[in-house]
């Protein structure tokens, strides 16, 4: 396997943490948005770092200013504009516009160097977000409400900042993916400051809204950013952009195994719409379009 190929896998292993983000959610309580967020990214910061001092790798928290950057604005602002957004507009239409994220990606790649953006990458992306969107609306139709603009632009914005950061990482390939733990903890202390501002403190109540805590900052909320920073820096971010319209997909089936949700025919199209989008974006890797070597005489 290449390196280029293993770097997408690892990459494509933080889709599946995000898709546990429902249900960890689910069981975590009433504890509010920001304070969440600071209590996750405290421990993936925190139990990296200490990984980092027994490792002696805590070099690699020594980055140029631009590099901290990107990373902090890149985790804390998307965050803070996605919790905007829900708390400002209709949650369906603001999961919808948060979900253009990955064609944002695809397309952004374009103008990274060596990348090459190609119809069925656009094609893929395309199917992938039609399976998200009629995943997030249930096939109903949507209502756009002016009186929620900011709510809107916020979901947006939330999007870009977050194929920016995605994109812009490639940029800092140089930049070992053990530096996020530095980024996590800078994140969890401006969620910090806006819970103080925003919000009243509502704690876990029981130790099983506690595990369920600890597991969001363990995989969806910790894990997973290193390993995405490492797909999207060495892998094929176009591919991986394109199978990020799994993670509702796989949310949802993990929402019903769980009790939390239902399956119904949206959840199947969605699942086969997705599943396509992957397939297109993939095209030039998959087996049979690969060119056999010629022997050697």
């Amino acid at each position: 396997m290449s390196n280029r190929a293993r770097a997408t896998l690892i990459g494509l292993a933080a889709i599946v943490m995000w898709s546990m983000l429902g249900v960890f959610t689910g069981g975590s309580g009433a504890v509010p948005p920001f304070l969440l967020n600071a209590l996750c990214f405290g421990l993936s910061g925190s139990i990296a770092t200490i990984w980092l001092i027994a490792r002696g790798r805590t070099g690699v928290l020594r980055q140029p200013l631009r590099v901290w950057a990107v990373g902090t604005l890149g985790l804390f602002g998307y965050h803070a504009l996605y919790f905007t957004a829900l708390r400002t507009a209709p949650l369906v239409e603001a999961g919808l516009i948060n979900y253009l994220w990955p064609l944002l990606i695809v397309l952004f790649s374009g103008l990274l160097p060596g990348e090459r953006l190609r119809f069925h990458h656009f094609a893929g992306v395309v199917l992938g977000f039609s399976g998200a969107a009629l995943l997030v609306t249930a096939g109903r139709s949507l209502s756009l409400d002016g009186g929620y603009a900011l709510g809107y632009l916020a979901a947006f914005l939330a999007a870009v900042v977050w194929a920016a950061y995605s994109v812009i990482s490639r940029r800092f390939a140089g930049v070992p993916s053990e530096a996020v733990a530095g980024f996590c903890l800078a994140t969890a202390l401006l969620s910090l400051v806006c819970h103080f501002a925003f919000e009243q403190t509502v704690l876990p109540a029981d130790p099983f809204q506690w595990l369920m805590v600890l597991l969001l900052g363990a995989f969806p909320v910790g894990l997973a950013f290193f390993v995405w920073d490492h797909g999207v820096k060495h892998g094929d971010i176009q591919l991986i952009g394109t199978a990020a319209y799994a993670t509702p997909v796989l949310s949802t089936l993990l929402l019903t195994l769980t009790g939390y949700g239902t399956l119904g025919w949206t959840t199947a199209l969605a699942c086969a719409l997705v599943t396509l989008g992957a397939v297109v974006a993939a095209w030039d890797a998959l087996p049979f379009r690969r060119k056999p070597r010629r022997a050697v005489t």
